[in-house]
């Protein structure tokens, strides 16, 4: 059977031979759930995601969003699918099942959000944006806000949102100008414009939550001033059911590149001078409560870019085995030879094994930062929960920034697999392509990733967060050595993890001294090398778990997909880890060029 959106076998290779999620059920967190039923969920969301989302995914992307006179409407098609989501409780399978969660662990739900991204994100998102809302309520609400919004939240009866950019305050939060003042019943009437909110508005749900940055009157300029408020589209009686309309209209909706039905919007605040929010935490720590929201959001990001690619990939794998064209090489100079489907092709074979190794390494990286979180709600040893707290922080930029960027490549690499066929609107890997553009570019985009990685996250704990990171990777080389079967790609995989060990200290140097310009400038190059070093490291891990598998002589579906994940890491650590060596050959030598160039040498004057 030929698979879509994402290889199963290879999604419980993940879950239950790598990540060992079954493992989790032995704790009291999970106890109600066991390998059986976290199979037949991800069959269901598989099945869900490829008979309802995927059927109507074109017509988000034909007929997309439909904005006037305030409102915005999604294609009519939308409307029962949405619905469905939400009555099949698909929602917030990893949430508090106390306000409508289902429970999972992060792992299982990571496996149904990858079949619902790649089917249809923006009609997923619709349904799931709420969650992270709800999420950041229940960390830092009030007993009264968490009784009045997160069932709602949770359950895809209301949406969600993030209400940070401003026309003059994009990636600077800071220079926001949106302001709230006091009443005197303790709520706050906010005014001011935010625009590229996503689902900010549209017709799916009875009402919409906002989280909203602002400043409060008379509060320092700056980040430190900033305050974060819930403003909801309706106001909610006592009694939990909607009041008049909120202060708050949607004044347009973006033309995109892609991601089409789904509506990105400006939203005008306070225009009558009556927009309610609510204080949601303390003042003044409206960036701490965001960037709880927010790191999610880029986790989840990274996930979807993934999904794409997977998509993308998998839809190219089928193309090249189905399209006959050209002779084999070794019968080229027979008139009479047959042609053949291009897979045959080594280059065609190429690009197929160069987006296996993106799309497998990137799912098991996502995939071991999900079993970090699981794991850590576990944990009853604060020392061990901090520890793995870290490698989740210091892991974000990569998932979202390297995930993105490289999610999109393949998604290029897929059409060109389908040569001229891939460039039309008719081949489901242009559409793809399109919508995997914005994640390189939302929830911070992708230099904005590479400079938190370098001026914070490396250097967290005066650089104990990173040792832990690479005694991580180290513990799986040692291990790898002694399988005689990958013992050399082991080897290289250490002798790269060194090297980039000596050029993080390097760097990590330069942001200390007076050329910390030129140390972030070459901050992107960073992030793709520790990017390109955990995907060798996921691979490692991969193919050593493979190779202990073959020797057990599985059948012989299973030995074809264990020799798959050998060959995908030797390809990937042989054939795309030397250049990472020349990468780091660049950061190394730190050239200042780019700092020293007058602007005026650029061009264009």
């Amino acid at each position: 059977m030929v698979q879509i959106i994402a290889d199963r076998r290879d999604v419980d290779f993940n879950l239950y031979e790598i990540f060992n999620a079954q493992e989790l059920c032995d704790h009291k967190k999970f106890k109600e759930f066991n390998q059986k039923t976290f199979n037949m969920i991800v069959k269901e969301a598989r099945n869900f995601a490829i008979k309802e989302m995927l059927a109507v995914y074109k017509d988000g992307d034909e007929i997309g969003v439909n904005f006037e006179d305030g409102t915005v409407k999604v294609p009519d098609s939308f409307h029962r699918v949405h619905k469905l989501f939400c009555e099949n409780e698909w929602t917030a399978p990893a949430s508090n099942p106390e306000f409508g969660g289902q429970g999972l662990p992060y792992m299982v739900a990571g496996a149904i959000k990858e079949y619902m991204m790649g089917a249809n994100w923006p009609l997923y998102a619709y349904a799931s944006m709420g969650v992270g809302t709800g999420r950041m309520i229940e960390t830092f609400g009030t007993k009264g806000q968490i009784e009045t919004y997160l069932n709602k939240l949770y359950t895809g009866k209301w949406g969600g949102t993030m209400l940070l950019t401003e026309s003059d305050a994009g990636t600077d939060l800071g220079a926001l100008t949106t302001t709230a003042v006091k009443n005197f019943d303790g709520t706050y009437s906010l005014t001011g414009n935010k625009i590229f909110i996503t689902n900010g508005e549209h017709d799916l749900c009875e009402n919409i939550i906002h989280p909203v940055l602002a400043r409060i009157k008379g509060d320092p300029e700056g980040t430190k001033g900033i305050s974060i408020f819930i403003v909801p589209k309706f106001l909610v009686n006592p009694d939990l059911s909607l009041g008049e309309r909120n202060d708050i209209l949607c004044t347009g909706a973006e033309e995109k590149h892609g991601i089409h039905g789904s509506a990105t919007c400006s939203l005008a605040l306070g225009s009558k001078g009556n927009c309610v929010g609510y204080l949601l935490g303390e003042e003044r720590k409206g960036m701490n409560i965001m960037f709880n929201m927010m790191n999610g959001a880029r986790l989840s990001t990274g996930a979807q870019a993934m999904a794409y690619a997977s998509t993308a990939y998998l839809y190219a794998l089928d193309y090249a085995r189905n399209r006959i064209q050209g002779k084999d090489l070794k019968d080229i100079l027979n008139p009479k030879a047959p042609s053949v489907p291009i897979i045959h092709h080594p280059d065609v074979r190429r690009n197929l094994l160069w987006m296996k190794s993106y799309v497998e390494g990137l799912r098991s990286l996502i995939y071991y930062t999900l079993n970090c979180m699981d794991r850590s709600g576990c944990e009853i040893d604060k020392k061990r929960q901090e520890k793995l707290d870290n490698l989740i922080e210091i892991l974000t930029p990569i998932i979202k920034g390297y995930s993105s960027e490289r999610g999109y490549e393949v998604c290029i690499q897929a059409m060109q697999v389908f040569g001229g066929a891939g460039y039309i609107r008719d081949c489901p890997v242009e559409a793809l392509a399109r919508d995997c553009k914005i994640t390189s570019i939302y929830e911070g985009c992708t230099g904005v990733q590479a400079m938190d990685l370098l001026g914070r996250k490396a250097g967290m704990n005066k650089g104990a967060v990173f040792m832990d990171f690479i005694g991580e990777i180290k513990s799986v080389i040692e291990k790898a050595k002694q399988d005689e079967n990958i013992k050399d790609t082991a080897q290289r995989v250490e002798t790269a993890v060194n090297r980039f060990h000596e050029i993080a200290s390097h760097l990590g140097r330069k942001t200390k001294s007076l050329e910390i310009d030129v140390a972030f400038a070459h901050a992107t190059p960073f992030m793709e090398i520790m990017g390109d070093i955990c995907m060798a490291w996921m691979h490692l891990l991969r193919a050593n778990t493979a190779s202990y598998k073959i020797a057990a002589k599985p059948k012989k579906r299973d030995r074809d997909f264990y020799t798959g994940q050998l060959k995908t890491a030797e390809f990937f650590i042989h054939t795309i880890l030397p250049v990472t060596m020349g990468k780091m050959d660049v950061v190394a030598d730190t050239v200042s060029t780019a700092i020293d160039i007058p602007e005026s040498s650029f061009g264009g004057l």
